[in-house]
């Protein structure tokens, strides 16, 4: 009996992990989806690989690189992939605080390879999400909540401690693909001393100088996290020393800091809070990896000088 490409698909994905005949994306065995942050990996492999230059003389070495790493995350056995770029390096939190992250500082060959980067992971058949008013990090804490119960496990391919709120259990983890280093719930609690769920406030209470806001003067990595682990959330802490339940040096001026700049923590906490609203529109269906669309990569590669990377898929669709 003949069968069809869509019931071919519908027979390996049972064997991958889905219901047959259901239509129900729910899970069913062991499948994995990996989300990349796009821009730490450019920037990874702009501080990393080796220079290259493009026939027209463009830097492109960095698009080189994460062509290489994503490419290797297929070789070793990745299913279902996407992908999060700042597109545009300022989002929404810049409007509601000036000291917020710019594209100032970032050199300008790094800036210029952003979108060849989106270009080229689509040319080997990756989800691309390109981030303007949101942040990355925001449409892989979206992905985590649309499409994290169609999968056993979801991956986050980032150690940014921004994502660390969405870690859950061993359910929905973090990557550090630099260190080789998964990292858990029991992991965030152990490198920050709190729960996921209080990472927002420990960053509104300490800052954070990748994202450009400092944090309430007084207030280090050891308080926060002592204290956050007695009462979650910053409202919960009381503004009266007498009252903590927790020993923790020097509490009264923690208290007074607190009190006098609470309006700001609270906007520190606000923006570390990453958004799960972004409009992301596939369905896990959508993020399963086919293989490299055969003509658009060979054109791309020949586009911008790469060589012998062309020839290293080895699962291409038409």
């Amino acid at each position: 009996m003949a069968v069809d490409r869509a019931t071919a698909l519908t027979i390996l994905r049972t064997a991958d992990g889905f219901l047959l005949g259901t239509g129900d994306w729910r899970l069913a065995t062991d499948m994995k989806l990996h989300l990349i942050d796009g821009t730490y990996e450019l920037f990874r492999s702009y501080f990393g690989a080796p220079k290259r230059s493009a026939p027209d003389g463009m830097e492109v070495g960095a698009v080189h690189g994460i062509v290489g790493s994503t490419l290797r995350l297929f070789e070793d056995g990745v299913t279902h992939v996407g992908a999060a770029f700042d597109t545009v390096i300022r989002s929404f939190r810049n409007d509601l605080y000036p000291g917020y992250k710019t594209e100032a500082g970032v050199p300008e060959e790094l800036l210029a390879q952003f979108p060849l980067a989106e270009e080229a992971l689509e040319a080997i058949g990756v989800t691309v999400w390109r981030m303007r008013e949101f942040e990355a990090d925001d449409a892989i804490a979206s992905a985590v909540a649309r499409f994290g119960d169609a999968f056993e496990q979801v991956v986050m391919l980032s150690p940014d401690k921004d994502l660390a709120q969405c870690v859950d259990g061993e359910r929905v983890v973090g990557f550090d693909r630099r260190k080789g280093v998964f990292v858990d719930e029991t992991g965030v609690v152990e490198k920050f001393g709190v729960l996921p769920e209080s990472i927002p406030d420990y960053l509104g209470l300490v800052g954070d100088s990748a994202d450009g806001f400092p944090g309430v003067p007084g207030w280090g990595a050891k308080s926060a996290s002592l204290v956050l682990a007695e009462y979650l959330h910053i409202e919960g802490i009381p503004l009266d020393a007498d009252g903590w339940t927790v020993d923790v040096r020097g509490k009264q001026r923690l208290v007074e800091s607190l009190r006098d700049h609470m309006e700001d923590a609270l906007l520190f906490r606000h923006l570390a809070v990453l958004r799960t609203d972004v409009p992301l529109e596939e369905s896990p269906q959508d993020l399963e990896w086919q293989g490299v669309p055969r003509q658009r990569f060979i054109e791309f590669c020949d586009r911008w000088g790469f060589g012998s990377i062309r020839e290293r898929p080895t699962v291409w669709v038409a």
